[in-house]
């Protein structure tokens, strides 16, 4: 049973940093992408970043700069480091991930439950 855990979210007021944690537990493939998304209130749900094998894959380019993606492959983690943080950054913050796709459309296989991040 594969679930993705979710973790860091909390409210911070702009120009805060949050690091995000995701915990990926029951699914070791590290064959697979893995990657960040994000959806605000009333938005489509947005990717944020991937990565394979520790690798960056893809970035958003509205947010590279103060959003960066890392994972500890050891211990089955992803992380988003997210600085200077806006009130437009508002969201519920996702971590995917599923074989065969690294892109950032949500078409990922397995999903965590989220967690919000709320910026003011």
């Amino acid at each position: 049973h594969v679930q993705l855990v979710e973790s860091g979210g909390g409210s911070v007021q702009a120009g805060g940093s949050l690091r995000l944690s995701c915990a990926v537990i029951g699914y070791t493939d590290s064959s697979n992408c893995i990657g960040w998304f994000r959806q605000a209130p009333g938005e489509e749900r947005e990717g944020v970043a991937s990565v394979h094998s520790g690798v960056v894959v893809f970035e958003s380019t509205s947010l590279k700069g103060r959003f960066t993606i890392s994972q500890d492959k050891d211990n089955n983690t992803l992380y988003l480091h997210m600085n200077s943080l806006k009130p437009e950054d508002t969201a519920v913050y996702y971590c995917a991930t599923g074989p065969n796709y690294c892109g950032l459309d949500p078409l990922y296989k397995y999903w965590g439950q989220g967690t919000q991040v709320t910026v003011s």
